[in-house]
């Protein structure tokens, strides 16, 4: 049901069972934990559009996504690591580019009340000050190897409050830091640390190794956000929060990948050597989120303690047959252009 001109006046918190939802990339895995969620808050009309059927490259998709579309959450992407960063520089600087400025000015031609755009955490600046604050975010140049991938994210801030400013444009921005949790992307290809690191020292024990390789030196630090907690914070920004300025989603806890191995490493039982291989890179030197705006503003806090969110994740991984997915992966292993888009 389309939503009604009281509930696009109305301040406070929106009634979400009286919207049309358009989620992209909602079969994904944070965007079906926000499906899921706005059910539980009452959601009966949203819209998935799958980029099988609607690749948002083409804007004419864009445009048949958005129609008669009261709220738009964009969490479609094309994302990886930082070795597919490393080697699709331009394809993912386009891609997300161009993925978020059009679906957003097709919503805002469309009329739609309310748009909700989620960035990350590899916008802020490659040397921003722990805990990286909000006001922190044009202070610098993103560290190198994610550079294209979070400036094309950051664009959309821009888009944001330019509407805002132009046409009232009601379009908030998120900035979360890096997910994890079950069904979390464990291609060795474009994966990000905690899958790639469970899959890595999950195989070193499985098949009796006595070590595992690990890139850069361990020195750099992450902070970590468990994806339905994520999902929450997602809903509940839709629901209440409609200011111009950015905000961190995190948990507001930061570990060194060094430290992060060992913890892994106990959780799934592996007892060799860890060996650094220093030749390839860190990334960006340190990650941990100042979090209290997300608090003030809609009342977010992170709830899920990171050893247990951890240690589901392993067990999940364990539980969906993992040599299996490891042979399937092995066997396929197409050419980089071949590779196919994670918008979901």
């Amino acid at each position: 049901m389309s939503c009604t001109a009281d509930h696009r006046t109305k301040t406070g918190p929106i009634d979400i069972s009286a919207l049309r939802i358009v989620v992209t990339g909602g079969a994904g895995f944070l965007g079906a934990r926000v499906v899921a969620r706005l059910r539980q808050l009452g959601a009966s009309d949203i819209l998935v559009p799958r980029s099988t059927d609607m690749n948002l490259l083409d804007r004419n998709n864009c445009r048949s996504v958005v129609a008669g579309a009261d709220l738009v959450i964009h969490l479609a992407a094309r994302v990886g690591g930082i070795g597919f960063n490393r080697e699709n520089p331009g394809t993912l600087f386009y891609e997300n580019l161009i993925m978020g400025a059009q679906l957003m000015e097709e919503a805002r031609l469309a009329g739609v009340w309310k748009f909700v755009a989620v960035g990350t955490v590899c916008s802020y600046p490659k040397y921003t000050p722990v805990p990286f604050q909000e006001t922190h975010f044009w202070e610098g140049y993103p560290e190198e190897t994610n550079a294209p991938y979070g400036l094309a994210k950051k664009m959309l801030l821009v888009q944001a409050q330019a509407y805002r400013q132009q046409f009232g444009f009601n379009a908030i921005y998120l900035v979360p830091v890096n997910l994890y949790g079950p069904g979390d992307n464990f291609d060795t290809r474009s994966s990000h640390v905690i899958p790639a690191l469970i899959r890595k020292i999950w195989l070193a024990r499985t098949s009796g190794a006595t070590s595992v390789e690990v890139w850069g030196d361990g020195s750099a630090s992450r902070e970590f956000l468990y994806v339905e907690d994520a999902a929450d914070a997602i809903a509940r920004a839709a629901s209440i929060y409609d200011g111009r300025d950015p905000v961190n989603i995190g948990s507001g806890m930061e570990i060194t990948i060094k430290d992060l191995v060992g913890l892994l490493s106990r959780v799934i039982g592996f007892n060799g050597a860890v060996r650094w291989d220093s030749s390839k890179p860190n990334g960006q030197p340190r990650r941990c989120l100042e979090v209290s705006r997300a608090y003030d503003a809609f009342g977010f806090r992170a709830k899920t303690n990171f050893y247990t969110g951890l240690r589901t994740t392993v067990e999940w991984w364990e539980s969906q047959g993992a040599l299996r997915a490891i042979d399937k992966i092995r066997a396929e292993v197409p050419p980089v252009h071949a590779i196919p888009s994670h918008f979901n």
